[in-house]
Protein backbone atom coordinates (compact mmCIF):
# COMPACT_ATOMS: atom_id res chain seq x y z
CA UNK A 1 0.00 0.00 0.00
CA UNK A 2 2.34 2.76 1.04
CA UNK A 3 4.45 1.61 -2.04
CA UNK A 4 1.80 2.83 -5.01
CA UNK A 5 0.17 5.30 -2.48
CA UNK A 6 0.71 8.28 -4.86
CA UNK A 7 -1.49 6.19 -7.89
CA UNK A 8 -4.03 6.29 -5.30
CA UNK A 9 -4.11 9.43 -3.54
CA UNK A 10 -3.42 12.46 -6.04
CA UNK A 11 0.52 12.52 -6.12
CA UNK A 12 2.16 14.85 -7.95
CA UNK A 13 4.38 12.33 -10.52
CA UNK A 14 1.55 10.43 -11.59
CA UNK A 15 -1.10 13.54 -12.59
CA UNK A 16 1.79 15.95 -13.67
CA UNK A 17 4.27 13.66 -15.23
CA UNK A 18 1.59 10.76 -16.65
CA UNK A 19 -2.02 11.70 -16.88
CA UNK A 20 -1.66 15.42 -17.77
CA UNK A 21 -0.36 14.90 -21.21
CA UNK A 22 -2.55 11.20 -21.83
CA UNK A 23 -5.62 9.82 -20.26
CA UNK A 24 -7.19 13.40 -19.22
CA UNK A 25 -6.85 14.41 -22.56
CA UNK A 26 -8.31 11.01 -23.97
CA UNK A 27 -10.67 11.34 -21.87
CA UNK A 28 -11.55 15.04 -22.24
CA UNK A 29 -11.66 15.50 -18.72
CA UNK A 30 -9.54 18.56 -19.43
CA UNK A 31 -9.22 20.96 -22.35
CA UNK A 32 -5.63 21.65 -23.98
CA UNK A 33 -3.85 23.39 -26.74
CA UNK A 34 -3.64 20.83 -29.54
CA UNK A 35 -0.30 19.88 -31.15
CA UNK A 36 1.28 17.40 -33.02
CA UNK A 37 2.38 13.73 -30.89
CA UNK A 38 -0.81 14.64 -28.20
CA UNK A 39 -2.06 10.93 -28.70
CA UNK A 40 1.35 9.60 -28.23
CA UNK A 41 1.85 8.61 -23.93
CA UNK A 42 5.20 10.11 -23.13
CA UNK A 43 7.55 7.42 -22.35
CA UNK A 44 8.33 8.90 -18.59
CA UNK A 45 5.08 9.02 -17.84
CA UNK A 46 4.82 5.08 -19.09
CA UNK A 47 7.62 3.99 -17.44
CA UNK A 48 6.65 5.66 -14.46
CA UNK A 49 3.54 3.77 -13.98
CA UNK A 50 5.39 0.51 -15.43
CA UNK A 51 7.97 0.96 -12.37
CA UNK A 52 5.56 2.11 -9.61
CA UNK A 53 3.52 -1.36 -10.22
CA UNK A 54 6.15 -3.77 -10.05
CA UNK A 55 7.78 -2.17 -6.73
CA UNK A 56 4.71 -3.07 -5.75
CA UNK A 57 4.22 -6.78 -6.72
CA UNK A 58 7.82 -7.07 -5.66
CA UNK A 59 6.92 -6.09 -2.19
CA UNK A 60 3.70 -8.16 -2.62
CA UNK A 61 6.14 -10.96 -3.43
CA UNK A 62 8.51 -10.44 -0.40
CA UNK A 63 5.48 -10.92 1.99
CA UNK A 64 4.42 -14.13 -0.22
CA UNK A 65 8.09 -14.95 0.87
CA UNK A 66 8.37 -13.97 4.54
CA UNK A 67 4.53 -15.46 4.90
CA UNK A 68 5.54 -18.95 3.71
CA UNK A 69 8.39 -18.73 5.91
CA UNK A 70 6.30 -19.42 9.34
CA UNK A 71 4.64 -21.51 10.93
CA UNK A 72 1.51 -23.59 9.90
CA UNK A 73 0.01 -21.74 12.97
CA UNK A 74 1.47 -18.69 12.33
CA UNK A 75 0.06 -18.42 8.99
CA UNK A 76 -3.23 -19.15 10.12
CA UNK A 77 -3.28 -16.54 12.54
CA UNK A 78 -1.70 -13.70 9.88
CA UNK A 79 -3.62 -15.13 6.81
CA UNK A 80 -5.64 -11.98 6.64
CA UNK A 81 -3.30 -9.72 5.75
CA UNK A 82 -2.27 -12.30 2.54
CA UNK A 83 -5.71 -12.27 1.56
CA UNK A 84 -6.67 -8.23 1.58
CA UNK A 85 -2.88 -8.23 0.10
CA UNK A 86 -4.04 -10.07 -2.84
CA UNK A 87 -7.61 -8.43 -2.76
CA UNK A 88 -5.13 -4.88 -3.32
CA UNK A 89 -2.40 -6.51 -5.72
CA UNK A 90 -5.53 -7.60 -8.12
CA UNK A 91 -7.07 -4.11 -8.02
CA UNK A 92 -3.56 -2.47 -9.29
CA UNK A 93 -2.93 -5.36 -11.92
CA UNK A 94 -6.04 -4.99 -13.47
CA UNK A 95 -5.42 -0.96 -14.16
CA UNK A 96 -2.05 -2.07 -15.47
CA UNK A 97 -3.60 -4.90 -17.46
CA UNK A 98 -6.27 -2.31 -19.18
CA UNK A 99 -3.40 0.24 -19.88
CA UNK A 100 -1.18 -2.67 -21.76
CA UNK A 101 -2.68 -5.66 -22.47
CA UNK A 102 -0.43 -8.58 -21.59
CA UNK A 103 1.99 -8.00 -18.80
CA UNK A 104 5.05 -10.07 -17.00
CA UNK A 105 2.87 -11.26 -13.45
CA UNK A 106 2.62 -15.04 -12.99
CA UNK A 107 6.59 -15.28 -13.01
CA UNK A 108 7.21 -11.13 -12.65
CA UNK A 109 8.77 -10.02 -8.87
CA UNK A 110 10.95 -12.97 -8.29
CA UNK A 111 14.09 -11.65 -7.74
CA UNK A 112 14.49 -11.73 -4.11
CA UNK A 113 12.85 -15.24 -4.13
CA UNK A 114 15.31 -16.27 -6.66
CA UNK A 115 18.19 -15.09 -4.27
CA UNK A 116 19.39 -12.50 -6.86
CA UNK A 117 19.31 -14.30 -10.10
CA UNK A 118 18.24 -11.20 -12.53
CA UNK A 119 18.28 -13.79 -16.08
CA UNK A 120 16.63 -16.76 -14.21
CA UNK A 121 14.13 -13.86 -12.72
CA UNK A 122 13.18 -12.54 -16.49
CA UNK A 123 9.21 -13.25 -16.74
CA UNK A 124 7.10 -14.18 -19.54
CA UNK A 125 4.13 -11.77 -20.49
CA UNK A 126 0.78 -13.25 -19.31
CA UNK A 127 -2.05 -13.16 -21.48
CA UNK A 128 -4.64 -10.39 -20.15
CA UNK A 129 -7.54 -13.13 -20.53
CA UNK A 130 -5.52 -15.51 -18.03
CA UNK A 131 -4.73 -12.56 -15.82
CA UNK A 132 -7.95 -11.65 -15.29
CA UNK A 133 -9.35 -15.69 -15.27
CA UNK A 134 -6.54 -15.87 -12.59
CA UNK A 135 -7.95 -12.72 -10.37
CA UNK A 136 -11.36 -13.27 -10.65
CA UNK A 137 -11.04 -16.89 -9.50
CA UNK A 138 -9.29 -16.30 -6.72
CA UNK A 139 -11.38 -13.16 -5.72
CA UNK A 140 -14.14 -15.63 -5.85
CA UNK A 141 -12.31 -17.59 -3.35
CA UNK A 142 -11.07 -14.65 -0.89
CA UNK A 143 -14.99 -13.61 -0.94
CA UNK A 144 -16.39 -16.55 0.57
CA UNK A 145 -13.00 -17.08 2.79
CA UNK A 146 -13.98 -13.70 4.04
CA UNK A 147 -17.36 -14.71 5.20
CA UNK A 148 -15.53 -17.32 7.55
CA UNK A 149 -12.70 -15.13 8.79
CA UNK A 150 -11.91 -13.84 12.24
CA UNK A 151 -9.22 -11.36 13.05
CA UNK A 152 -7.11 -13.14 15.96
CA UNK A 153 -6.83 -10.18 18.65
CA UNK A 154 -3.26 -11.07 19.04
CA UNK A 155 -2.76 -9.27 15.64
CA UNK A 156 -5.90 -6.34 15.45
CA UNK A 157 -3.84 -3.84 16.18
CA UNK A 158 -1.29 -4.70 13.93
CA UNK A 159 -3.47 -5.23 11.03
CA UNK A 160 -5.47 -1.74 12.60
CA UNK A 161 -2.25 0.16 11.97
CA UNK A 162 -0.83 -1.57 8.10
CA UNK A 163 -4.21 -1.13 6.68
CA UNK A 164 -4.97 2.55 6.08
CA UNK A 165 -7.13 1.90 3.03
CA UNK A 166 -9.76 -0.13 5.34
CA UNK A 167 -8.81 0.53 8.52
CA UNK A 168 -8.44 -3.16 9.84
CA UNK A 169 -12.81 -3.44 8.64
CA UNK A 170 -13.07 -6.60 7.91
CA UNK A 171 -16.91 -5.67 6.39
CA UNK A 172 -15.13 -3.26 4.07
CA UNK A 173 -12.42 -5.43 2.94
CA UNK A 174 -15.39 -7.42 1.68
CA UNK A 175 -17.13 -5.07 0.32
CA UNK A 176 -13.75 -4.14 -1.37
CA UNK A 177 -13.50 -7.83 -2.49
CA UNK A 178 -17.11 -8.03 -4.36
CA UNK A 179 -16.87 -4.38 -5.73
CA UNK A 180 -13.50 -5.28 -7.20
CA UNK A 181 -15.13 -8.20 -8.36
CA UNK A 182 -18.43 -6.30 -10.26
CA UNK A 183 -15.78 -3.83 -11.71
CA UNK A 184 -14.05 -6.29 -13.50
CA UNK A 185 -16.87 -8.59 -14.76
CA UNK A 186 -18.49 -5.93 -15.98
CA UNK A 187 -15.17 -5.09 -18.05
CA UNK A 188 -15.15 -8.36 -19.84
CA UNK A 189 -19.05 -8.74 -19.95
CA UNK A 190 -19.04 -8.23 -23.58
CA UNK A 191 -16.12 -10.18 -24.43
CA UNK A 192 -16.86 -13.65 -25.67
CA UNK A 193 -15.22 -15.61 -23.55
CA UNK A 194 -16.15 -14.37 -20.31
CA UNK A 195 -19.91 -13.35 -21.23
CA UNK A 196 -21.71 -15.87 -19.71
CA UNK A 197 -19.41 -15.61 -16.51
CA UNK A 198 -20.06 -12.27 -16.18
CA UNK A 199 -24.03 -12.30 -15.95
CA UNK A 200 -23.75 -15.13 -14.31
CA UNK A 201 -21.30 -13.66 -10.99
CA UNK A 202 -23.10 -10.35 -11.12
CA UNK A 203 -26.10 -11.71 -10.53
CA UNK A 204 -25.09 -14.13 -7.71
CA UNK A 205 -23.51 -11.53 -6.61
CA UNK A 206 -26.28 -8.88 -6.51
CA UNK A 207 -29.24 -11.00 -5.61
CA UNK A 208 -27.11 -12.00 -2.29
CA UNK A 209 -25.17 -9.07 -0.88
CA UNK A 210 -25.49 -10.52 2.54
CA UNK A 211 -23.03 -13.49 1.85
CA UNK A 212 -21.73 -10.92 -1.09
CA UNK A 213 -21.81 -7.63 0.63
CA UNK A 214 -20.84 -4.80 -1.85
CA UNK A 215 -20.42 -0.89 -1.20
CA UNK A 216 -23.75 0.63 -1.08
CA UNK A 217 -22.96 3.96 0.35
CA UNK A 218 -20.73 6.94 0.59
CA UNK A 219 -19.82 5.55 4.21
CA UNK A 220 -18.51 2.51 2.79
CA UNK A 221 -16.29 4.33 -0.18
CA UNK A 222 -13.10 2.28 0.09
CA UNK A 223 -10.40 4.51 -0.38
CA UNK A 224 -7.64 6.15 1.59
CA UNK A 225 -8.60 9.19 3.48
CA UNK A 226 -6.09 11.74 4.83
CA UNK A 227 -6.18 12.16 9.03
CA UNK A 228 -3.16 14.12 9.10
CA UNK A 229 -1.05 15.93 6.19
CA UNK A 230 2.01 16.01 8.55
CA UNK A 231 2.60 12.64 7.53
CA UNK A 232 3.51 10.83 4.00
CA UNK A 233 -0.68 10.11 3.69
CA UNK A 234 -1.59 13.07 2.07
CA UNK A 235 -2.74 15.08 -1.07
CA UNK A 236 -0.41 17.87 -1.09
CA UNK A 237 1.07 16.85 -4.59
CA UNK A 238 -2.47 17.57 -5.67
CA UNK A 239 -1.89 21.13 -6.34
CA UNK A 240 1.18 20.95 -8.61
CA UNK A 241 0.27 18.00 -10.17
CA UNK A 242 -2.73 19.91 -12.28
CA UNK A 243 -1.37 23.37 -12.16
CA UNK A 244 1.90 23.57 -11.78
CA UNK A 245 4.72 25.77 -13.22
CA UNK A 246 2.49 27.85 -15.43
CA UNK A 247 1.61 24.86 -17.35
CA UNK A 248 -2.64 25.31 -17.53
CA UNK A 249 -3.58 22.71 -19.63
CA UNK A 250 -3.65 20.55 -16.64
CA UNK A 251 -6.77 21.73 -14.89
CA UNK A 252 -8.61 23.16 -17.15
CA UNK A 253 -12.24 21.95 -18.21
CA UNK A 254 -12.91 20.34 -21.54
CA UNK A 255 -16.06 22.14 -23.79
CA UNK A 256 -18.44 18.97 -23.74
CA UNK A 257 -18.05 18.26 -20.05
CA UNK A 258 -18.63 22.06 -19.08
CA UNK A 259 -21.38 22.19 -21.99
CA UNK A 260 -23.09 18.91 -20.80
CA UNK A 261 -23.26 20.29 -16.73
CA UNK A 262 -24.15 23.64 -17.75
CA UNK A 263 -26.92 22.88 -19.77
CA UNK A 264 -28.77 20.22 -17.60
CA UNK A 265 -28.01 22.93 -14.43
CA UNK A 266 -25.49 19.74 -13.13
CA UNK A 267 -25.56 20.54 -9.05
CA UNK A 268 -21.43 19.29 -9.34
CA UNK A 269 -20.65 21.97 -11.96
CA UNK A 270 -19.72 24.77 -9.23
CA UNK A 271 -17.94 22.05 -6.75
CA UNK A 272 -16.09 20.49 -9.18
CA UNK A 273 -14.97 23.16 -11.67
CA UNK A 274 -14.66 27.24 -10.90
CA UNK A 275 -15.23 29.84 -13.75
CA UNK A 276 -11.86 31.49 -15.38
CA UNK A 277 -10.82 34.82 -13.62
CA UNK A 278 -12.42 36.90 -16.48
CA UNK A 279 -15.51 35.25 -17.27
CA UNK A 280 -18.16 36.72 -15.16
CA UNK A 281 -19.39 33.86 -13.51
CA UNK A 282 -19.81 31.92 -16.77
CA UNK A 283 -18.38 28.36 -16.93
CA UNK A 284 -16.38 27.60 -20.67
CA UNK A 285 -14.13 24.66 -21.58
CA UNK A 286 -12.00 24.50 -24.14
CA UNK A 287 -13.03 22.98 -27.66
CA UNK A 288 -10.95 19.89 -28.87
CA UNK A 289 -11.76 21.05 -32.55
CA UNK A 290 -10.47 24.58 -32.31
CA UNK A 291 -7.42 25.88 -33.18
CA UNK A 292 -4.11 25.75 -30.80
CA UNK A 293 -4.47 29.68 -30.96
CA UNK A 294 -7.72 29.96 -30.44
CA UNK A 295 -7.24 27.72 -27.56
CA UNK A 296 -4.49 29.38 -26.15
CA UNK A 297 -6.39 32.64 -26.60
CA UNK A 298 -9.06 31.62 -24.30
CA UNK A 299 -7.03 30.77 -21.49
CA UNK A 300 -4.85 33.50 -22.00
CA UNK A 301 -7.82 35.72 -21.83
CA UNK A 302 -9.26 34.16 -18.29
CA UNK A 303 -12.40 32.50 -19.61
CA UNK A 304 -11.59 28.86 -19.03
CA UNK A 305 -12.86 27.07 -16.15
CA UNK A 306 -10.48 25.54 -14.03
CA UNK A 307 -11.02 22.34 -11.70
CA UNK A 308 -12.07 24.15 -8.25
CA UNK A 309 -9.44 25.00 -6.42
CA UNK A 310 -11.18 24.08 -2.52
CA UNK A 311 -12.52 20.56 -3.48
CA UNK A 312 -9.73 19.34 -5.80
CA UNK A 313 -6.08 20.51 -6.22
CA UNK A 314 -5.27 22.41 -3.31
CA UNK A 315 -7.30 20.77 -0.80
CA UNK A 316 -4.58 18.27 0.42
CA UNK A 317 -7.27 15.95 2.37
CA UNK A 318 -8.67 14.79 -1.05
CA UNK A 319 -9.02 11.33 -0.22
CA UNK A 320 -7.54 8.26 -2.43
CA UNK A 321 -10.47 7.20 -4.46
CA UNK A 322 -10.27 3.31 -5.09
CA UNK A 323 -14.11 2.02 -5.32
CA UNK A 324 -17.05 4.35 -4.17
CA UNK A 325 -21.01 3.89 -4.38
CA UNK A 326 -21.62 6.15 -7.13
CA UNK A 327 -19.04 3.80 -9.04
CA UNK A 328 -20.94 0.45 -7.90
CA UNK A 329 -24.43 1.71 -9.08
CA UNK A 330 -23.51 2.77 -12.19
CA UNK A 331 -22.15 -0.55 -12.65
CA UNK A 332 -25.72 -2.53 -11.33
CA UNK A 333 -27.78 0.13 -13.60
CA UNK A 334 -25.98 -1.17 -16.43
CA UNK A 335 -26.03 -4.74 -15.76
CA UNK A 336 -29.73 -4.66 -14.97
CA UNK A 337 -30.50 -2.80 -18.18
CA UNK A 338 -28.36 -5.08 -19.96
CA UNK A 339 -30.86 -8.20 -18.59
CA UNK A 340 -34.18 -6.49 -19.19
CA UNK A 341 -34.85 -5.00 -15.80
CA UNK A 342 -35.66 -1.31 -16.35
CA UNK A 343 -37.33 -1.00 -12.91
CA UNK A 344 -33.98 -1.43 -10.96
CA UNK A 345 -31.74 0.53 -13.34
CA UNK A 346 -33.23 3.36 -13.00
CA UNK A 347 -33.14 3.14 -9.22
CA UNK A 348 -29.30 2.38 -9.52
CA UNK A 349 -28.63 5.33 -12.22
CA UNK A 350 -30.76 7.75 -10.19
CA UNK A 351 -29.02 6.66 -6.78
CA UNK A 352 -25.76 6.92 -8.25
CA UNK A 353 -26.06 10.43 -9.10
CA UNK A 354 -27.35 11.05 -5.64
CA UNK A 355 -24.11 9.56 -4.48
CA UNK A 356 -22.26 11.06 -6.71
CA UNK A 357 -23.18 14.96 -5.50
CA UNK A 358 -22.89 14.00 -2.29
CA UNK A 359 -19.32 12.11 -2.65
CA UNK A 360 -18.40 15.58 -4.11
CA UNK A 361 -20.13 17.26 -1.21
CA UNK A 362 -18.04 15.26 1.54
CA UNK A 363 -15.13 16.20 0.07
CA UNK A 364 -15.83 19.97 -0.69
CA UNK A 365 -16.67 19.39 3.25
CA UNK A 366 -12.95 18.70 4.07
CA UNK A 367 -10.95 21.00 2.40
CA UNK A 368 -8.05 22.40 4.04
CA UNK A 369 -7.45 24.98 0.77
CA UNK A 370 -6.42 28.59 2.09
CA UNK A 371 -4.55 31.56 0.20
CA UNK A 372 -7.73 31.81 -3.06
CA UNK A 373 -7.94 35.52 -3.28
CA UNK A 374 -9.71 35.19 -6.69
CA UNK A 375 -12.59 32.63 -5.66
CA UNK A 376 -14.97 31.72 -3.15
CA UNK A 377 -15.59 28.38 -1.35
CA UNK A 378 -18.64 26.81 -3.22
CA UNK A 379 -21.56 25.96 -1.72
CA UNK A 380 -22.59 22.41 -1.19
CA UNK A 381 -25.07 20.97 -3.61
CA UNK A 382 -28.26 20.63 -2.10
CA UNK A 383 -31.14 17.47 -2.38
CA UNK A 384 -33.46 19.54 -4.45
CA UNK A 385 -31.18 20.19 -7.26
CA UNK A 386 -30.23 16.65 -7.29
CA UNK A 387 -33.87 16.12 -7.98
CA UNK A 388 -34.36 18.82 -10.65
CA UNK A 389 -30.81 17.14 -12.51
CA UNK A 390 -32.31 13.97 -12.96
CA UNK A 391 -35.35 15.60 -14.51
CA UNK A 392 -33.55 17.14 -17.24
CA UNK A 393 -34.46 15.63 -20.64
CA UNK A 394 -30.74 14.69 -21.34
CA UNK A 395 -30.36 13.13 -18.00
CA UNK A 396 -33.63 11.71 -17.18
CA UNK A 397 -34.19 7.68 -17.36
CA UNK A 398 -37.52 7.91 -19.16
CA UNK A 399 -36.67 10.49 -21.66
CA UNK A 400 -34.39 7.73 -22.91
CA UNK A 401 -36.40 5.16 -25.34
CA UNK A 402 -34.11 2.67 -26.31
CA UNK A 403 -31.38 0.38 -24.12
CA UNK A 404 -28.36 1.93 -26.22
CA UNK A 405 -30.14 5.76 -25.63
CA UNK A 406 -30.19 4.15 -21.73
CA UNK A 407 -26.66 3.06 -21.62
CA UNK A 408 -25.66 6.31 -23.25
CA UNK A 409 -26.99 7.84 -19.54
CA UNK A 410 -24.87 5.43 -17.77
CA UNK A 411 -21.80 6.22 -19.64
CA UNK A 412 -22.29 9.89 -19.30
CA UNK A 413 -22.66 9.93 -15.54
CA UNK A 414 -19.54 7.76 -15.39
CA UNK A 415 -17.51 9.96 -17.58
CA UNK A 416 -18.85 12.91 -15.34
CA UNK A 417 -18.24 11.28 -12.39
CA UNK A 418 -15.12 9.53 -12.52
CA UNK A 419 -13.53 13.18 -14.69
CA UNK A 420 -9.88 13.56 -13.69
CA UNK A 421 -10.38 11.54 -10.22
CA UNK A 422 -10.61 8.27 -11.54
CA UNK A 423 -8.88 9.08 -14.58
CA UNK A 424 -8.09 5.27 -15.50
CA UNK A 425 -11.38 3.66 -14.47
CA UNK A 426 -12.66 6.88 -17.18
CA UNK A 427 -10.29 6.00 -19.95
CA UNK A 428 -11.51 1.86 -19.70
CA UNK A 429 -15.19 2.32 -19.69
CA UNK A 430 -14.89 4.81 -22.57
CA UNK A 431 -13.27 2.54 -24.75
CA UNK A 432 -14.98 -0.30 -23.54
CA UNK A 433 -18.53 1.66 -23.88
CA UNK A 434 -17.72 4.22 -26.66
CA UNK A 435 -19.84 6.28 -25.09
CA UNK A 436 -19.63 9.38 -24.97
CA UNK A 437 -18.77 9.99 -27.86
CA UNK A 438 -15.85 12.09 -27.93
CA UNK A 439 -14.16 13.71 -30.94
CA UNK A 440 -10.39 14.84 -31.85
CA UNK A 441 -8.62 16.85 -34.04
CA UNK A 442 -6.89 14.54 -36.56
CA UNK A 443 -3.02 14.62 -36.05
CA UNK A 444 -1.92 14.29 -39.46
CA UNK A 445 1.41 15.02 -39.00
CA UNK A 446 2.06 11.95 -36.68
CA UNK A 447 1.37 8.07 -37.14
CA UNK A 448 -0.73 8.22 -34.64
CA UNK A 449 -3.45 10.31 -36.00
CA UNK A 450 -6.13 9.80 -32.98
CA UNK A 451 -6.06 8.55 -29.04
CA UNK A 452 -4.88 5.53 -28.53
CA UNK A 453 -6.67 2.20 -27.42
CA UNK A 454 -3.28 1.12 -25.06
CA UNK A 455 -0.22 1.80 -24.29
CA UNK A 456 3.15 0.86 -25.46
CA UNK A 457 5.56 -0.89 -23.05
CA UNK A 458 8.95 1.00 -22.01
CA UNK A 459 11.77 0.82 -23.63
CA UNK A 460 13.43 -0.72 -20.78
CA UNK A 461 11.32 -3.65 -20.41
CA UNK A 462 12.13 -3.91 -24.29
CA UNK A 463 16.08 -3.87 -23.68
CA UNK A 464 15.66 -6.09 -20.29
CA UNK A 465 13.40 -8.84 -21.27
CA UNK A 466 13.57 -8.92 -24.56
CA UNK A 467 13.35 -12.94 -25.02
CA UNK A 468 9.49 -12.48 -23.50
CA UNK A 469 8.93 -8.99 -24.90
CA UNK A 470 9.65 -11.32 -28.50
CA UNK A 471 6.33 -13.45 -28.06
CA UNK A 472 4.17 -9.61 -27.32
CA UNK A 473 6.08 -7.63 -30.10
CA UNK A 474 3.20 -8.03 -32.64
CA UNK A 475 0.77 -6.37 -30.53
CA UNK A 476 3.03 -3.77 -28.78
CA UNK A 477 1.04 -1.35 -31.17
CA UNK A 478 -1.16 1.69 -29.61
CA UNK A 479 -3.83 0.77 -31.63
CA UNK A 480 -4.34 -2.61 -30.25
CA UNK A 481 -7.75 -3.05 -28.46
CA UNK A 482 -7.82 -4.81 -25.19
CA UNK A 483 -9.62 -7.96 -25.65
CA UNK A 484 -12.50 -6.86 -23.79
CA UNK A 485 -12.69 -3.46 -26.31
CA UNK A 486 -15.01 -5.32 -28.94
CA UNK A 487 -17.50 -2.26 -29.75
Amino acid sequence: MYTNREYILPGYGNYFVTLRTTLNRYNQAVGWPFESGNYVPGSAGVQEVWYNYYNTLSQFRELEKVYASKSAEEQANKKIFMLTARVYLYDYTQRIVDLFGAIPFTEAGMVSANNGDYVQSSAKFDSPESIYTLMLDDLKSIATELNGTTLNAGYQKSFQTSDFVNKGSIDLWKRYTNSLRLRMLIRVSAAPDFKARATSEIGEILGNTTTFPIVENNDQNIQINVFDINTDINSKGFKDGIASGGDWFGNTASKKMIDHMNTNADPRLKIIFEPGQKANGVYAGIDPLATSALQTTMYQNGLVSIYNRYTLSNNQFFPGVIINAAQVNLIKAEYYLNNGNEALAKTAYETAIAQSVDFYNDILAVTNATGITDATIPDPATSAQVTAYIAKDAVNWTKATTPAAKLSLIATQKWLHFNIVQAYENWSEIRRLDMPTLQFQVDNANNQTTPPVRWNYPGNEVTYNPTNYAAVRENDKLTTRLFWDVK
